[in-house]
């Protein structure tokens, strides 16, 4: 996948894990972040392969953060995502989140609050190699 393709991918995720929680993208927090993948043994490949992490923050109130990360782990599970981590409690810090991995295409998602305003949705890639690249060898 190229890094461009990449960065759409996941732009539609975070998008729609918004939708669900019915909160509103903040366009100018989009963020993606490329970097170089790793080896098992430290070894960092010269063929372009790469891993994105990208996140967005999207308004939504406080009083409807519960409801809306519940309602994006919801449609998580109904995806066939595995839950990682899931909470909503006053007491910890964020108070609501979740942690989910899709097992077949290896890439993560998370969505937390920030503060009283705003949530923060991620979607973490795992090692992708760009097209019509030959794979370096170790």
């Amino acid at each position: 996948m190229s890094k461009q393709k990449a960065e759409e991918w996941a732009e539609h995720w975070t998008s729609s894990m918004a939708r669900t929680a019915e909160a509103e993208v903040v366009a100018s927090t989009r963020q993606a972040n490329f970097s170089n993948c790793l080896g098992k043994g430290g070894e960092s490949a010269s063929d372009g392969r790469f891993t994105l992490r990208y996140n967005l923050r999207a308004k939504l109130p406080r009083d409807r953060q519960a409801a809306g990360i519940r309602a994006i782990k919801d449609e998580l599970e109904k995806q066939g995502f595995e839950i990682q981590g899931y909470r909503s409690d006053p007491a910890k810090d964020p108070v609501n989140l979740v942690d989910a991995r899709q097992p077949e295409q290896r890439f993560a998602v998370s969505a937390e609050d920030l503060d009283d305003q705003l949530i923060v949705l991620v979607v973490s890639t795992p090692c992708l190699l760009p097209p019509d690249v030959e794979q370096q060898e170790f």
